[in-house]
Formats: C-alpha cells, structure tokens, sequence
C-alpha cells in the first residue's frame, strides 16, 4: 500500500489544479456574462452622493475644459485626469444618462476579472478561475462598481492589473518593449487612481512567492523606476486631499500610535467582510481611537501575530505569507496612515479593498481546490459543490447590495437603517429632502445630526437654509451664526447669513457678510453677484457693476450675473452695453424670462420697436404670469407712434391680466389699462381707470405720474387716446 501524501498549503505546482479547459473563451465569456447579471440592478442606478461633483461639470466640457483637467489641479473633485477624461468623452456620448457611465464601470470590472484570471494562469496558480469568479461576484466589490465614481477604481484596476500582466512578461524575456508597455500602464493607472502606487511591491511579493527569494539585480533594480513615480503620486494625491478636497482639520489629528491603531482594526475589519460579507453598508461607524484603550491594542497586536505566524509557517508553504503580504500592502494607503477625506465620516468603506481583496480570494479558492482534490476520483461532482455554493450565495448576496445604489435616497434610507448614528447619512438625506420641497423631514434630519455632532457647521448651515425655506429668517439667521462660530472660514455659511439678513432687509449686515465670504474664498461668483444686488438697493451702482463682472470672470456662463449687470448698465444710461449682457445671458440661458423682458425694454428705448415686441412676447410665453412685461406690452400696442403696431383689444386685455396680477391698485399699471381702453374706443372706461391711477399715485410714492395723467385725462375726456408721438 502506498504511503498517502501529505496535505499541503496551495503553493505553485503542489495542490491539485483544475482541469485545463479547452475552450478558454468560452467560460472566460460565461464569467463576463454573469457580472453583467450580477450587476443588473444597478444599470440604471442615478447619481449618489459626490457623483455630481466627479460628472464633467458645464464650465469643463470643451476642449478647454478637457485641458483644465489635466493641467489645473482643483478644477476637478481630485486630480485624476485619466478618470475625468473618461467622464467628459462619456458625457459627448450619453449626456446625463447614468446607464452608459454604470455599463463602462462594470465592463471595466469585468476586464480586471479577466486580467487577474490571466495574471494567476501565468502564475500556475490552482483554482484560477475559482479566484477570478470569487472577485468577480464578491458583495464587497459592489461599492465600487455601482458607485459612478468609482471609475477611479475600476479603471486604475485595469491598468494596474494590465501592467501587471505586462511585467510578468517581461520578468520572463527581459525585452525592453514589455518593461516600456508595463511601466505606461502603470502611469496611466497613476492618473486614474494613485492607490496602485503599491503595485511593484505587489510584484515583489509575487516573486518571493515563486522563488523563495529576492534577488537585487533581476527583482529590484528594474522596479526602482515604478517606486519612484509611485512614491511621487503618492505624496502629491495626499497634497491635493489636503488643499483641495478638504482632508485636514481636527478629525484628523491623529498621534502615530492611534493611526496604528486605526490599522490594526481597519485590517481585521477588510478581512472580515471578505469572508463573511454581512451587514455591508456606504458608511460604516466612525470608531472612537484612543491609546488609552487597552483592547484597542489587540487589534494590531494580533495582526502582527498573524504576520509571524505566517512567516513561521512559510518554510512549509510562502502562499499563506505572500497572501497576506499583498493584502496589507495594497491596503496601506487606506489604512489610516495618510489622511483620505472619507475618514471624516469612517475609517473604513468597502472600496478601499478593491484589488487588495484579491490576495485572501486567491488563497481561499486555491484552498478550496486543494480541499476539494481530497475528495478522491469517487465523487467528482463533489468537488464543485464548495466553490458553486460559494458562487451562488456572492452573486445573491452582490444583485442584492446592488440594489441599494439605486438612488441617493435609497442610499441614505439603506445606510440610517444599518448604521442609525451616520451624520452624514442624516445630513444627505436632509439635503436631498429640502431639494424635493419636504422640508419638514428635511429639518428632523438635521436635527438628528446635530444631536450626534452638535458642532457639525454644516448641519447648522443646511439647517438655516431649510428654515429659510419654512419663511423663519430669524431662526435661519441665528443658525447660520453658529455655524460661522462653529467654523470661521466657512465661506458658504458666511454668505447664506448674508443672504438672510438682505431678505430681512439688513443691507448694510448683509454687504459685510458677502465681504467676509469673499475674503475666505475669493472666487465665489454667487457671493460676488448677491454683494452687487445688495449694493445695488444701496444705491451703489458702480462698486455693483464691479461685482457683476468679478463673478463674470469667475465663471463666465453665469446668466444672473449678466443679466443684473444688463440691468445696472441700463440704469445708468449705457443702452449698448447693456443689450450686450442681456444677449449674453440668452445666449446662455435663452428661456431666461427677465433678460428677455429686460432686453425688450432696452430695445424700446434704443427705438427697435419690433424686436421689443418679439422679446415681451417670449417673456410671456416662457412665463405667462408675469405682469410687468404684460404691462409693458400693453403699453407698446396701446400707445405706440406707429399705427401697424397698435392693437386696442389685445392692449386691454393684457393690461387688465396684469392689473389683476398686480391687486388691482398700481397706478402704473392702471395708467396703462387707461390707455388700452383708450385704443379700444371706450373712453369713459379709460376716464374712470386714469381718474383712479392719479388718486392712487401719491399714495404709492409716485407723484410724478400726476402731469402725464392729467394730460392724458384731457385726450380722453375729448374721446381721442393717447399715443408716444402725442406727448
């Protein structure tokens, strides 16, 4: 009888492999389709969270924009310009649609699959396919794949894994095009997401793995260049979180032990929902860290443990060793020794183990191989019963977490119920309620943050800008002045107290606050307009046209602004110029109703009696309860020097709607009621309406309507109406 071998760890070449399938397509083609199931539920997933803010904005989607990206850090959410190139060459192709853009990230998931699938192949790695299936269908990979965002991940993967691949090649036949084609791919997947920047020591880990050890001159002098740009974008990506995303402040005043500390359970924390995916979530629980915790020691405690043992155990078997080597290492960069901005709110989330998943997958197929051979030739079918089971109950498991990316709301409600003290979640779903108009939910939610983070300036603020919604000025007011004492260069907050102490009528208060916004962020184009309206109430018109054209320069689509300057242009007599901006702001806005309305006054005045009309009209149509350009129409057909223009009845008509509009006791707009009554032939009305506007004229701080009335007045008692040339 011969001696029974004994078990061994998965290692290359030791363990039972799975049969050689003679059509590779064929089940690589079945792995794709069964992502694509899979993910089916979030296909037509919208925008969650900070997607808007990732999704090529208006002022970036020419070819200027397209440059901007690549060369003006901070004219994006984060400077990966390979990521936001994607996005602006998939808003030429879809527009807002999110189908194309949730299809691009799961082909792109599927083609990280398929690359790992190769790279383990290469390898000789056992249960290869199992692997590959295992990450395909993980729950714990949803996060990124239907997360529109997450492009970065998704995308660096590919490249990442491609240059992997490439390396492997070259490792093998040291030609100098293999190294070139590895070392752009992982360029480029710097530029996609620089948290591969730890793929040569990946590289390294897999050739100790293979050959027991390292040798300076063939392992490591060839990966000192993808260390070195990998150190470099590294520690320029912390730069920009910290300047431009906001990734610095007191929650991230850590000592160096509890960022160790933060390691150590973010590390258990990953491992455990790789094999056991339950209760997965957006946001996690923020844990409390503090070194004064003993228990809290435990944690990297037994991770170093593990480590040792594994390292122990490597004589008999490196893959154990080398899998967990990979795991931490891709990991690094998430587990809290560099500051990322979601640490606000967790310290871990599930997209931050996208590819360092692999490395525990991997070892766990390869075991599950290697259990299964155990089974003996008797009962082959036996065999595929651990991984079918295995893939059945991810794939579930991953068509049912899919489902809670389905909307922002869905996504917060999801959250709340797994996690009930997120402030964020709380916070973004009283954001997303204020915007549908509930917001008496909206309020209740944040509250609810508030009494989780009594000093979130945040919270303060949506709050003030809901209870300003509610028509509570004063509780607004007193809400965004504890957001500014809870945070004094919060330049939004600043600028929403100034907004409600101009609603109030505090001008003077409301000048100081926009100032105050505008010195903490210079570039502010909403502060930069609402500071020229206040100005303007002020009777300042020249230092508001200089506020008019700052927020032009700062963003130079802004209809707004350039219909309010239109506005202050005309008020100070420069017709031209004033023309110019309201044209400018349809061009940019052409159903912008006041610059339509504005324009025609404006061509009134210049004699472009025709075009006026055209204008008013489109002012009408695009809001038909708008009384001051029914008014100023009515005028025109009533009173106008030219007979082809004038039309009595149509006058009449217009004018009453916006007499009524109006309550009925405007001398204005009762003057011009007068005259289209006049135009029509019924001059004992249009006697009785004048009468009336000259009564009610000094009562409405108009007296200076009393000479054209009486002089009007006169025509109509003599049965003639009034018209421009009569003046």
């Amino acid at each position: 009888m011969s001696q029974k071998p004994k078990p061994q760890s998965p290692q290359r070449g030791t363990a039972t492999a799975a049969p050689r399938v003679k059509h590779g397509w064929l089940p690589a083609l079945l792995l794709v389709l069964a992502v694509f199931v899979a993910y089916l539920p979030a296909w037509n997933g919208k925008p969650v969270w900070d997607d808007d803010a990732h999704l090529t904005r208006p002022e970036l989607r020419s070819a200027a924009g397209l440059a901007r990206i690549w060369i003006e850090p901070g004219a994006t959410q984060q400077y990966y310009p390979l990521v936001h190139s994607v996005f602006w060459l998939e808003h030429r192709l879809w527009g807002d649609g999110t189908t194309g853009y949730h299809l691009l990230n799961i082909l792109l998931h599927a083609g990280c699959v398929l690359l790992l699938l190769k790279i383990l192949q290469r390898l000789e790695v056992p249960g290869a396919w199992l692997a590959a299936a295992l990450f395909a269908l993980h729950p714990v990979e949803v996060e990124t794949v239907a997360w529109i965002s997450e492009l970065k991940n998704t995308l660096s993967g590919v490249c990442a894994l491609g240059a992997a691949l490439v390396y492997l090649d070259f490792d093998r036949n040291r030609k100098g095009t293999a190294y070139a084609g590895a070392l752009g791919l992982f360029l480029l997947g710097l530029m996609a997401k620089t948290v591969i920047a730890t793929l040569p020591a990946a590289l390294l880990v897999v050739f100790w793995w293979q050959r027991g050890r390292l040798s300076w001159k063939r392992d490591g002098l060839p990966l000192l260049p993808f260390f070195a740009v990998g150190i470099a974008a590294g520690l320029f990506t912390s730069w920009v979180e910290r300047t431009f995303v906001g990734a610095d402040g007191s929650e991230f005043n850590f000592t160096l032990i509890e960022r160790c500390l933060i390691a150590g359970r973010a590390f258990w924390f990953y491992l455990g929902k790789l094999f056991w995916p339950e209760h997965l979530v957006f946001v996690y629980p923020r844990w409390h860290v503090s070194q004064a915790v003993w228990w809290q020691y435990l944690f990297p405690a037994a991770a170093l443990l593990l480590l040792a043992g594994c390292w122990w155990w490597r004589r008999r078997s490196r893959g154990l060793l080398a899998a967990l080597l990979f795991f931490a290492g891709t990991l690094f960069p998430a587990l809290g020794f560099f500051n990322v901005y979601p640490f606000r709110y967790s310290f871990v989330a599930d997209h931050f183990q996208y590819l360092a998943g692999i490395g525990p997958l991997v070892l766990a197929a390869a075991g599950m191989i290697w259990a299964a051979g155990q089974l003996g030739s008797r009962r082959p079918f036996l065999r595929l019963v651990p991984g079918g089971v295995a893939l059945a109950t991810l794939g579930v498991l991953t068509w049912q977490q899919c489902a809670m990316y389905a909307n922002s709301e869905t996504l917060w409600r999801t959250t709340l119920a797994r996690n009930p003290d997120s402030f964020m979640a709380h916070l973004d779903l009283g954001i997303l309620l204020a915007e549908k108009g509930s917001v008496d939910e909206a309020i209740a939610q944040f509250q609810s943050t508030l009494e989780i983070k009594p000093d979130y300036a945040k919270a303060r603020n949506n709050l003030g800008l809901a209870l300003l919604q509610k028509g509570s000025v004063d509780g607004a007011i007193a809400q965004f002045q504890k957001a500014v004492e809870s945070n004094p260069d919060y330049a939004e907050a600043w600028y929403n107290l100034g907004n409600a102490l101009a609603q109030k009528g505090s001008a003077d208060e409301a000048i100081a606050h926009y100032q105050k916004a505008l010195q903490i962020k210079p570039h502010y184009a909403e502060a930069c307009y609402n500071l020229g309206n206040t100005l303007i109430q002020r009777g300042r018109l020249d230092e508001a046209i200089a506020q008019y054209e700052a927020a032009l320069q700062i963003k130079p689509d802004y209809a707004e602004a350039h219909n309010n300057l239109g506005k202050t242009l005309f008020q100070k007599g420069n017709l031209d110029e004033a023309i110019l901006h309201y044209r400018q702001a349809l061009q940019i806005k052409p159903d912008h109703a006041n610059a339509n309305y504005n324009l025609g006054l404006a061509l009134l005045r210049k004699g472009s009696v025709g075009e006026a009309i055209a204008c008013l009209q489109k002012a009408l149509q695009i809001k038909p309860g708008f009384p001051e350009a029914q008014n100023d129409l009515a005028w025109v057909l009533a009173t106008s020097p030219s007979a082809a223009v004038r039309n009595g009845n149509q006058a009449v008509e217009l004018a009453r709607q916006a007499n009524q509009l109006a309550g009925g006791n405007n001398p204005v707009f009762l003057r011009t009621l007068a005259a289209a009554l006049a135009e029509a032939g019924r001059f004992d009305e249009a006697k009785r309406t004048a009468e009336k506007a000259l009564a009610l004229a000094p009562a409405a701080g108009r007296p200076d309507l009393a000479t054209p009335l009486s002089g009007e007045l006169k025509l109509y008692a003599a049965g003639l109406p009034f018209h421009e040339e009569n003046k």
